[in-house]
């Protein structure tokens, strides 16, 4: 009689086996549904050599965990509230750091619909997951970002940088980057938006109306759990643009700022600014409530250019 177990066992590698160990691989998952993430992370798990560091449900959190840990690979939603994947990817590159541009990680996209599948690849994704997960997949993009961390990275100047940024796959370069930006805003640039002109006024919900909103009487814009709620001295409501981009694409730019990623600023309505630790800033708006809002540490260059600091 066979032994019951033969068939497992023989999957299993030998003590003497010569098979070379895999490169360890980090990695962040990024859902904003928590089952999927769980699914995602348990098959990553069952692979081995995958260390998932953090997850998040969101864009914003998305960015934050990325400068947090620093990972290899970001397994990162398509859609999502607030600020979207390819909205994640855009923020990336648009503050890339010359300094550190060999810490971008790559990018694995995941999504129910496979109507996104060619923007991703336009924008050069490791590789692009449909939902629900199958395992040989997942181990195909594991294998496709260990190949290429393996293949850019082998002079050993730390992480490599996605080929999203590099035409061709090679290192980062100042053209690389234009590239990626330049690619990233002709898609988000719809012909709806060619040619239109900025609207006077915005429509914010508050409870079941929906009200019309002077631009010049926003104070400010904040991303709280995916939902934009928009403050004035008289009114807070929710605005139905998904993300902070899409709001902005709205606004006059030369009175809205993004003085962080979570806020957009009227710099009309800046009651004071007020100094705060390690040379950063806080602004004190003009609402009822005279919110503080952070201004971050990418944009105190740009505050002290407004009000000459």
């Amino acid at each position: 009689m066979p032994n019951s177990h033969s068939k497992n066992d023989s999957l299993q590698p030998s003590p003497s086996s010569d098979a070379p160990i895999p490169m360890p691989i980090t990695a962040l998952v990024i859902d904003d549904e928590q089952l999927a993430r769980e699914e995602l992370k348990y098959l990553l798990d069952s692979i081995g050599s995958v260390d998932v560091l953090a997850e998040g449900s969101n864009g914003i959190e998305a960015l934050e965990l990325i400068e947090e840990h620093q990972p290899d690979v970001v397994f990162l939603d398509v859609q999502m509230p607030g600020l979207d994947g390819f909205a994640v990817v855009k923020h990336l590159v648009d503050h890339a750091d010359p300094a550190q541009i060999q810490r971008m990680p790559l990018i694995v996209f995941a999504t129910a619909y496979d109507q996104y599948a060619v923007r991703a690849f336009d924008v050069n994704a490791v590789d692009y997951l449909l939902k629900p997960f199958d395992r040989s997949r997942i181990v195909q993009a594991v294998e496709r970002t260990r190949s290429r961390l393996q293949d850019v990275g082998q002079d050993g100047a730390g992480p490599a940088l996605p080929p999203s940024f590099v035409p061709g796959g090679g290192r980062g370069t100042d053209a690389g980057i234009n590239t990626m930006l330049d690619r990233l805003n002709r898609q988000q640039d719809t012909p709806e938006r060619q040619g239109s002109r900025l609207p006077s006024k915005l429509i914010v919900q508050v409870q079941s109306r929906l009200l019309l909103v002077d631009q010049a009487d926003i104070c400010f814009a904040v991303i709280e759990d995916g939902t934009i709620r928009v403050v004035t001295p008289t009114v807070e409501g929710v605005s139905k643009c998904r993300t902070l981009e899409d709001l902005l694409e709205l606004l006059d730019p030369n009175l809205f700022w993004r003085a962080h990623r979570g806020f957009v600023v009227n710099i009309n309505h800046i009651r004071e600014v007020v100094p705060w630790f390690k040379s950063s800033y806080q602004l004190r708006m003009d609402d009822k409530k005279q919110t503080e809002i952070p201004v971050s540490r990418a944009q105190t260059r740009r505050l002290r250019e407004l009000f000459n600091l």
